[in-house]
């Protein structure tokens, strides 16, 4: 018997995102399960949101109006945050995917993942580390594309080089980290148990580093072994310099004379 499909709630913020990449984020969501909750908050009558129209019927996107009762205030967050929280107590959804460049959203996040539910984050590459970190995944708006004939959003951002990727200490150490956990005896980890790891780690996507399969952006950073068996893909950290000279002198020692 299939199991259900997973449900997910797509909440926009339509004053931080932009409506040419509503395809993109329904693609991306489309592989989590379905947003069967589509809703894009604003106040409509503002001349700012007047490109999301055509989207909205486009894409059978709900539009929730809100005023803005004073300057300076954002009412729309404020009622979207409501509403993620009443679709939290519903208990009727897998996930939430919050499309938003904003860090205010940032407490709700960790309020809904409290609680068990998986939140999907999509926001420009100026969208602050702490929204981006707390999500249990966030991909960068600009790392995705139309989806391929194979229904998958692809990556648009330029792959980074190896030297730029060994510089990220964070991903560097996420890597060696999520290698070293689902490694055997023979030092080998299967990359599916790898992602795994990752997952449970923190926010990722090997898309915003500008490589379509996670198996790609670790084979770039030169920093471990890449075994193929047929369509298995296993991953070893490569012995780092300094260790190999320390267990070679290791060695050298329990040499017999």
């Amino acid at each position: 018997m299939a199991e259900p499909e997973r449900r997910i709630a797509l909440l926009i913020d339509a004053d931080n995102a932009p409506a040419a990449k509503i395809n993109v984020i329904l693609a991306e969501v489309a592989r989590y399960g379905i947003a069967n909750v589509r809703r894009a908050y604003g106040n409509w009558k503002s001349p700012h949101l007047k490109g999301w129209e055509a989207t909205l019927h486009e894409y059978a996107i709900r539009p929730m109006q809100q005023f803005a009762y004073s300057s300076g205030k954002n009412a729309s967050d404020m009622a979207m945050v409501i509403d993620a929280m009443d679709l939290l107590y519903a208990r009727n959804l897998d996930g939430i995917a919050i499309v938003t460049s904003d860090a205010d959203f940032t407490p709700l996040v960790m309020r809904l993942l409290n609680d068990g539910l998986k939140v999907y984050g999509f926001g420009e590459q100026k969208t602050p580390k702490p929204f981006v970190n707390a999500c249990s995944k966030f991909t960068y708006l600009e790392a995705l594309v139309p989806p391929s004939s194979t229904g998958v959003a692809q990556a648009a951002t330029q792959p980074k080089p190896a030297k730029e990727l060994r510089g990220d200490t964070r991903l560097v150490q996420m890597l060696r980290s999520a290698v070293e956990s689902a490694s055997g005896d023979d030092g080998w980890s299967h990359l599916g148990a790898v992602g795994h790891q990752i997952s449970n780690q923190a926010s990722f996507d090997s898309r915003n580093y500008g490589y379509r399969k996670l198996s790609d952006l670790i084979e770039a950073t030169e920093l471990f072994e890449v075994r193929r068996d047929n369509q298995i893909v296993w991953i070893r950290s490569r012995a780092r310099p300094g260790a190999r000279a320390r267990t070679a002198k290791a060695i050298a020692k329990k040499a017999p004379e």
